[in-house]
């Protein structure tokens, strides 16, 4: 899925090589390690289909305390999967999970500006735009959701 063009086209621009993308499934694997906390693969229920990611990390982005030290939410589909519904409702299973088993009061996010579709998905999830800032040299906007029981 990382080294498909359109799914790294607001998450870095460039797809990934299997080496990176094989790291990336180590820091996945860390987190759940070190923070009891992570990422889960999505599978289409009807068919155990793989649909993508979704979950929690603590990459230290160097953004802030209003981002850093919160978890942050991030979900990446494969492109047939995208518009289905998939997102949100993984992303909402995701929520109420942290709802229960993160110690935090908050989950942010953060989306690329020309991502519509990701700003449509976090927004039926309750996610909520509080800052602009960069990432890597490209724009970036900041979301924030509240945790609660």
């Amino acid at each position: 899925m990382w080294g498909d063009a359109e799914v790294a086209r607001y998450i870095g621009g460039t797809p990934s090589t299997r080496g990176e993308a094989w790291g990336r499934l180590h820091r996945y694997v860390g987190h759940w390690a070190l923070l009891d906390y992570g990422y889960w693969t999505v599978r289409e229920r009807a068919s155990d289909r793989f649909v993508g990611e979704v979950g929690f990390a603590d990459f230290r982005r160097g953004l802030g305390p209003a981002f850093d030290d919160h978890p942050e939410c991030g979900w990446a589909l494969a492109p047939w999967a995208q518009g289905n519904g998939f997102a949100t409702e993984a992303i909402l299973g995701a929520l109420d999970w942290a709802v229960l088993n993160l110690q935090a009061d908050r989950t942010v996010c953060m989306i690329h500006p020309d991502n519509q579709a990701s700003f449509k998905v976090a927004a039926k999830c309750g996610f909520r735009p509080f800052a602009e800032s960069t990432m890597e040299g490209a724009p970036t906007v900041l979301c924030e959701r509240g945790l609660s029981a």
